[in-house]
């Protein structure tokens, strides 16, 4: 009986051995010669989540076998050098076996000419840290502008400034084939390049040369988009030239050449124009360290930094919405590579003469313990700057072991701003003062920065050895006068009267020496270790004078209690260790440097001088695991201390606003802080299916947070200060897709935050805790020669209290809704309409709600076989309801601001696209 229960047992596990597995047979040859492809790719992926099953290679003769496979939906892919992917959907039962002959693949650059064979290229791939899109994947309108390529790719957001948004972190660079180009305003690459030269667009964290260099994370790094163009497009020229005039005075006229000769590219750029569209934002490159600004969070929940100080040059020299801008700039850019790529060089030139006139009106709510203070001001500015900056770089690969690399940067600002300004306090309805000011300022700010690197592979491969040296310079100059005139009152009578008419001059000027040498040692072939060390240099002097005026007319009378005459010098001695491990799916990099600073403060005003030294904390820890190609998982920790600046400690009284004094604190410590991040990406390849999310976590210890004291004359004294308990978290998810039977992009994302900031308000701690959180959708789609077109649609909740009036909540909801369409009719005219439709809910403190739709349309004329030739008539904010309009909550304070902005306009353009590229340019 237990022979044949064994038996038996043998023939069920036998069957069902061989009634489980299906196979895959075929051969694999070239359409055009008929000659059999050997060591083809075939591939089999599940359909459903496109993750890789099995994988063989073809034979000698083109043939190849699948064997043992599970029943299941499946798409096979073959792959060979040269030639055009081959992807077939597959259904395999238990038993089934799929005999696949005389598959033809096509070579890729018959692709160009054959119209019935289209190739599937896969839409984004995931290389190491980047993630590459491919750009012909995501169909644009002919001679559409790079903008209008970003705006389609999933993740990415542009906004009508041209900011750009990539998987909810802020891009600041757009680098063309990976170097600069016209250096830090991304709106000169992605408004003037053309979306149909553009091959790849790449996605990635840029790092510093030297981690990048030694493969460990040095915790340096910028959200960075490098736009890689094709490489036909880059044998001849292109450009474009366009200008337009309109009623009410408005103009806009650009004009941008590209030239390649070889491997030399030469461009050049131009603008006039004061329609706010190009040109207006670039400015200093940015720099690690602090600087004296407040933090607050705005309708959409982003965290915003505005400068908090020395008023009389607080405009950062940018166009940022406020008032009506005229802007005329122009660049030039020069690159090259010689001596077999050994040797090369990127340089760059840019100009700039911006006005910008405007007028604003501020509404807030100063929230204390029993009371709450109601503020209304008004203001007028007349803003202008010439701002100069060259930047560029050399390069040169001595051998295959050791390179030198050095970048400089500089530029020269001449600002002038001028403001006049009304404000009223009231509190239970009661007036508590009435002031004007006017203050007016001229300044010049020059700065010098350099960069020098070195790198050298010893003989051990993986045993590394380099040097970076930096200095950073800048220096300011300026004067300028404050007039205020303020009155104070008691119970709605005036009580007494203050009159301010000073001269002021600034001179302050600081350099900073960054040295770091870096030794890497292999302990495998998967691990190494690193080790530097380095000399930090940060010296500081800053001088301001505020002198009264005497009978005689003349400011020469010194008002000791606004002067101040102070250094700050930072001497750090820096070194570390960071293990990097690199095998399979898994990448660690952990490890951290400890600094040991000393503080020498020095008020030659008063003959004052205090020395502290403080030992500072930069640990790093980074995870990350790669489920496959398409999918990972990082997780990572950074820690890093915070020096306080020079204005925070200096200890001087600013008065530029007499209602709103601060005092600079020499006591400041360090901050430290703990930033926690967790980020996944998932991508399929064949459906189109893209996931991105995130979640942060920061604390701060010592945050440098603010102390204020608030009069019964309504006037504010405000202090830096540390504290403790600062913290905020974060969160961001986008799922984009493609509806292949409607052709159709879809996505959709939310986002939120939680934010803790302390601060003492009349000497009480207050904790101001505010959240949000938002939901979005899009839609976009594009059908050649017939229309396109794309829907946005987004919805945020806002919420804040204050300890010091628990009773006193903030909540509201803000909707944004964007369609955007385009008809392409015959005889090559183009429709074209787009609108912006923001909601902003009421509040107690927001009382108006501000609902205006932004309607811009315009139809086009296209000539030529190519269309390169357009004749434009556009209306901007159709049904003029344009406005500046802005809210922030600022911890104990809120605050809702209106402000002068472009509203509605005609513009005619006429607009040449003309390039002469690849085939049809000249021989290089």
């Amino acid at each position: 009986m237990k022979k044949l229960s064994g038996l038996i047992l043998c023939m069920v596990i036998t069957h069902c051995c061989l009634a489980q597995h299906a196979s895959v047979k075929g051969n694999v040859s070239d359409t055009l010669n008929h000659v059999q492809l050997s060591r083809s790719v075939v591939a089999l992926l599940q359909a459903k989540d496109s993750i890789l099953y099995k994988f063989t290679r073809s034979d000698e003769k083109g043939q190849f076998e699948l064997k043992n496979l599970r029943a299941g939906k499946y798409l096979l892919m073959i792959t060979y050098p040269a030639f055009a992917d081959y992807v077939e959907p597959l259904t395999l039962s238990d038993t089934s076996t799929v005999q696949l002959d005389k598959i033809m693949l096509t070579l890729k650059s018959r692709l160009l000419h054959e119209v019935v064979i289209q190739q599937k290229v896969a839409a984004i791939k995931m290389k190491g840290d980047t993630t590459e899109f491919n750009a012909d994947s995501y169909k644009t309108a002919p001679n559409a502008s790079v903008e209008e390529l970003l705006k389609k790719l999933p993740g990415i957001q542009v906004n009508g400034k041209g900011q750009i948004t990539a998987q909810g972190e802020t891009v600041k660079k757009v680098l063309v084939d990976g170097e600069e180009f016209f250096g830090d305003d991304p709106t000169l690459v992605t408004k003037n390049l053309r979306a149909d030269m553009v091959d790849k667009v790449q996605l990635y964290d840029k790092k510093s040369d030297q981690a990048a260099f030694t493969g460990i994370d040095n915790g340096e790094r910028s959200k960075t988009i490098n736009i890689q163009l094709k490489e036909d497009k880059k044998r001849g020229y292109f450009g474009k030239v366009a200008a337009g005039a309109g009623d009410n005075g408005f103009h806009d006229s650009q004009g941008m050449l590209n030239i390649f000769r070889g491997k030399k590219k030469l461009a050049a750029f131009g603008i006039v124009s004061n329609t706010g569209k190009v040109g207006l934002d670039w400015g200093d490159r940015e720099k690690f360290g602090s600087g004296n600004g407040e933090i607050s969070f705005n309708d959409d929940g982003d965290v915003e930094f505005s400068f908090r100080g020395d008023e009389l040059d607080s405009w950062d020299g940018r166009y940022r919405g406020d008032g009506y801008p005229l802007v005329q700039t122009g660049g030039l850019h020069y690159s090259d590579k010689w001596d077999r790529d050994r040797q090369n060089v990127n340089g760059n030139y840019k100009i700039m003469k911006l006005y910008i006139d405007g007028n604003s009106e501020n509404m807030s709510q100063n929230i204390l313990q029993d009371t709450i203070y109601y503020n209304h001001s008004k203001e007028n500015f007349h803003n202008n700057i010439l701002r100069n900056r060259l930047n560029g770089s050399y390069e040169r690969q001595f051998d295959s072991t050791s390179s030198i690399k050095l970048q400089v940067d500089g530029g020269l600002d001449h600002k002038i701003s001028n403001m006049l300004s009304s404000s009223g306090m009231e509190l239970n309805d009661m007036v508590v003062n009435r002031g004007e000011r006017k203050t007016s300022n001229v300044s010049d700010v020059g700065s010098m920065n350099a960069n020098l690197l070195w790198r050298k592979k010893l003989k051990k491969k993986g045993r590394t050895l380099s040097l970076d040296l930096a200095e950073n310079y800048s220096r300011t100059n300026g004067e300028g006068m404050l007039d205020a005139y303020t009155e104070y009152y008691k119970q709605g009578k005036l009580d007494s009267v203050q009159n301010i008419d000073q001269l002021k001059t600034t001179n302050n000027e600081s350099i900073s020496i960054i040295s770091n040498l870096t030794y890497t040692e292999p302990l495998s072939l998967s691990s190494s270790l690193l080790f530097n060390y380095g000399i930090n240099i940060d010296n500081n002097h800053s001088n301001r004078n505020s002198y009264n005026k005497r009978p005689d007319g003349k400011y020469s009378d010194l008002d000791s209690l606004y002067s101040n005459d102070y250094a700050f010098n930072i001497l750090t001695h820096k070194g570390g260790i960071r293990y990097g491990y690199t095998k399979n799916k898994i990448r660690i990099n952990i490890g951290g440097n400890i600094g040991l600073t000393s503080f020498s403060q020095k008020d030659m005003f008063r003959n004052n001088e205090v020395k502290r030294d403080f030992v500072n904390w930069y640990p790093r820890a980074m995870f990350r695991y790669s489920f496959s190609q398409q999918r990972r998982l990082t997780v990572e920790y950074n820690g890093y201390t915070r020096q306080p600046g020079i204005e925070q400690l200096q200890p001087i009284r600013v008065n530029d606003d007499p209602l709103n004094l601060q005092i600079g604190n020499p006591s400041l410590k360090p901050s430290f802080n703990n930033n926690f991040n967790i980020n996944f990406s998932d991508f399929k390849v064949m459906t189109g299916r893209s996931i991105w999310g995130s979640v942060s976590f920061e604390s701060t210890t010592n945050a440098i947070s603010d102390r204020s004291v608030v009069d019964t004359s309504g006037v504010s004294t405000s202090q830096a200060v540390n504290v403790d308990g600062n913290r905020s978290g974060r969160f961001n998810l986008y799922v984009g897709w493609k509806i292949n039977p409607w052709d159709l992009r879809v996505g959709a994302n939310t986002n939120g935050g939680l934010n803790r900031n302390v601060n003492y308000v009349n000497g009480l701690l207050n904790v101001t805790n505010s959240s949000n959180a938002g939901l979005g959708i899009n839609v976009n789609k594009y059908k050649d020669k017939k229309y396109e077109y794309s829907f946005e649609a987004e919805a945020n909740f806002n919420n804040s209290v204050s300890s010091v009036n628990k009773a006193l909540r903030t909540q509201y909801w803000t909707y944004s809704v964007s369609p955007n369409v385009s008809f392409f009719l015959p005889l090559k005219f183009v429709l074209h309409a787009d609108m912006n439709y923001n909601i902003r809910q009421k509040t107690p403190v927001f009382t108006t709600n501000n609902n205006v739709a932004i309607l811009n349309a315009y139809v086009a004329k296209k000539f030529g076989k190519k269309e390169l030739v357009q004749l434009n008539f556009s209306v901007n904010d159709i049904l003029n309801q344009n406005i500046g309009f802005s809210r922030s909550m600022q911890t104990n304070t809120i605050v809702q601001r209106t402000y002068s902005t472009i509203g509605r306009y005609g513009l005619l353009s006429f607009i040449w696209n003309f390039n002469k590229l690849g085939a049809g340019a000249p021989k290089q």
